[in-house]
């Protein structure tokens, strides 16, 4: 079965509770875990841990989530990001699938642009993005409801995640599940183009 790491920042609670739906989807074609940043393993600015690091290098998939802070992804969320850099120069990511996922207060504070954070993060380090293959809210669940193809887009209201949002975070992680399980079954590796 593939490995997918679920990694992501949550303060209040609500990115917590989109990376659990995440988690079960995954759950039902893979083999995932999940590690939630929480500030203490940020030293002088840059995240260190190193047992996430070397089960985020063996993974087969990273779905990342934080939530949407002043338009883009938290300071803790990014304090990752960039110590990201040894895995880019290194391409020790290239070829994994890459997802993503935020929540912000508003229908639309603006968590495209964390979404798009994301994004730009994987293609850095040569990732292959996953995004959603639902039209927002034309399908018959509802999923998808703030119509952002790029991953899961959420809104909490007092604290509490949108259930829809629930289902679609669930759906994400067995679409990355089904894409990561299809590509176990063929032989790509860094070096093919």
């Amino acid at each position: 079965m593939p490995s997918i790491v679920i990694i992501y920042h949550s303060a209040s609670g609500t990115t917590a509770q989109l990376a659990e739906a995440i988690f079960a989807g995954a759950q039902e074609l893979a083999t995932p875990s999940i590690y939630r940043i929480s500030g203490a393993e940020i030293i002088a600015g840059r995240f260190i841990d190193e047992a996430i690091w070397a089960q985020l290098d063996q993974a087969d998939a990273i779905i990342f989530g934080s939530p949407t802070y002043m338009g883009g992804p938290s300071a803790q969320f990014k304090a990752f990001a960039d110590a990201s850099g040894e895995r880019w120069s290194q391409r020790t990511w290239a070829n994994k699938i890459a997802a993503g996922f935020t929540i912000g207060s508003n229908l639309n504070g603006d968590q495209f642009n964390t979404l798009l954070s994301f994004s730009v993060l994987a293609a850095q380090h040569g990732m292959l993005w996953c995004g959603l293959d639902i039209p927002g809210g034309y399908d018959e669940q509802g999923r998808n409801r703030l119509g952002t193809q790029l991953g899961v887009a959420a809104q909490s209201s007092d604290g509490q995640v949108n259930s829809i949002d629930l289902i679609t975070a669930h759906y994400l992680g067995k679409r990355v599940a089904q894409i990561a399980l299809k590509m176990s079954n063929t032989s790509i590796t860094k070096d093919t183009p």
